[in-house]
């Protein structure tokens, strides 16, 4: 599913309790997490949650695409996941630090629906995400 199959999905659902239902329901459609992925490297810090993101880099002609695989504890954090892995996973590096976060989430008006402790869940992953990609950039072989 891709970012924009969310978006017209919430579109759809008029009540914000359907909405939650549906973000918990894209969280159980998440691949399992191995329990080798669990480490304290892949933990996300600042959420009040327990949650894990694992990134793979593919370079592809020297541009890297990230892919990424994650859990938490939490059924509705475990569906944010999954909404940002429609929003990134499968971007090169470039895409995901190109996106405005912000702007694009707020589409969902997630915001103004969550606590303040799972919105600032919410910019930790996308802060980790972001810190993934410029990572994988910095570790690209360069052309000469």
């Amino acid at each position: 599913m891709n970012f924009d199959e969310i978006v017209a999905d919430f579109d759809l659902l008029e009540d914000w309790e359907d909405r939650y239902r549906y973000v918990i329901e894209l969280g159980r459609k998440l691949q399992p997490l191995a329990e080798t992925e669990r480490s304290a490297a892949n933990k996300v810090q600042g959420c009040v949650s327990q949650v894990w993101l694992a990134t793979t880099v593919n370079p592809n002609h020297r541009i890297p695409r990230l892919s990424f695989v994650g859990d938490s504890d939490a059924h509705i954090v475990r569906g944010l996941i999954a909404i940002l892995f429609a929003l990134y996973s499968g971007k090169t590096a470039d895409a995901i630090l190109d996106i405005d976060a912000s702007a694009v989430l707020g589409r969902l008006h997630l915001k103004e629906h969550l606590t303040p402790q799972r919105s600032n869940g919410l910019l930790a992953m996308v802060e980790r995400i972001r810190k993934d990609a410029r990572e994988a950039i910095e570790k690209a072989p360069t052309v000469h």
